[in-house]
């Protein structure tokens, strides 16, 4: 697997976001441009990742599609299209974002309409609408699984696959998303098993991170958390990666916010990378 991140650090320039990767031993990263960068600017991101040995895995999108401001959603839509065809233009595999919803709390928030058919016919119709319109032929467009959305298990992540029904469809895996509940938590492995299995063949990134569960606080209180500070057993883990997804399979550390935090995370995961055998 190709390990790495989001290269942290202050930059304004292609130069600059270099010398930052130069310091990582990252060898997959989030892209540090998007469809507004000029072309010369891109491609300076892109020469300097190469000359970095890195690949860059990721374009995001993170924008609320399912937003109740209209103007707002379209302008939204209008984004994803221009980030899956950014990201095919510049052969980056995976362009990624979740699916959205009506929610008015936060973008990314939890809300009884987000699990009704109603929603879920609108989550089909805007993935088509994104593919159909951009009609990529290298890059993917993905949806990161989240606790309270679609797709919130594999079995829901291959149904929504069947149902867009779209060759240029992927999967971005996200496991610690999905270990929402006491049962998958207290199986984790077993689940992040089941969750590598179902959808190996559609994976196109992933998303490695680390969770932990209060066991007698009531009710139930599941966080996320840097590699290391949770209770996953990450020989096992990166064990199932190795075993379902190609060598060349980008997983990338996220949600940490400095270099430091980054450095501490990528030396634990490389760590028990080595006792388990595993070349990152």
């Amino acid at each position: 697997m190709l390990l790495g991140g989001t290269v942290a650090g202050r930059f304004s320039s292609p130069e600059e976001w270099e010398r930052l990767l130069a310091q990582t031993h990252f060898k997959a990263v989030t892209a540090p441009f998007d469809c507004h960068t000029p072309n010369e600017e891109i491609a300076a991101y892109c020469a300097a990742a190469q000359r970095q040995g890195a690949v860059i895995a990721e374009a995001g999108v993170w924008k609320n599609l399912l937003t109740p401001d209209p103007k707002a959603a379209e302008a939204n839509l209008s984004y994803a299209k221009e980030q899956l065809a950014l990201a095919d233009a510049w052969g980056i595999p995976c362009c990624v974002n979740i699916v959205g919803t009506q929610s008015e709390v936060a973008w990314d928030a939890a809300d009884k309409s987000n699990f009704t058919p109603e929603t879920y016919e609108k989550i089909v119709l805007c993935i088509q609408d994104i593919i159909d319109s951009v009609k990529p032929s290298r890059a993917f467009y993905c949806i990161e699984p989240m606790p309270w959305m679609v797709p919130d298990s594999p079995e829901a992540y291959l149904q929504l696959i069947r149902d867009v029904d779209r060759e240029q469809f992927g999967v971005h895996m996200d496991f610690v998303n999905m270990i929402n509940c006491p049962r998958r938590f207290l199986d984790a492995e077993g689940f992040i098993g089941d969750c590598f299995r179902t959808l190996a063949p559609y994976i196109k990134s992933t998303h490695l991170k680390d969770t932990r569960m209060h066991l007698t606080r009531l009710t139930t209180i599941l966080e996320e958390c840097s590699p290391g500070e949770g209770s996953l057993n990450f020989q096992r883990v990166l064990a199932i990666i190795d075993q379902c997804l190609p060598t060349n399979a980008p997983v990338l550390l996220e949600h940490m916010q400095t270099f430091e935090e980054y450095e501490k995370a990528y030396a634990y995961v490389a760590r028990q990378a080595e006792k388990a055998g595993i070349s990152i």
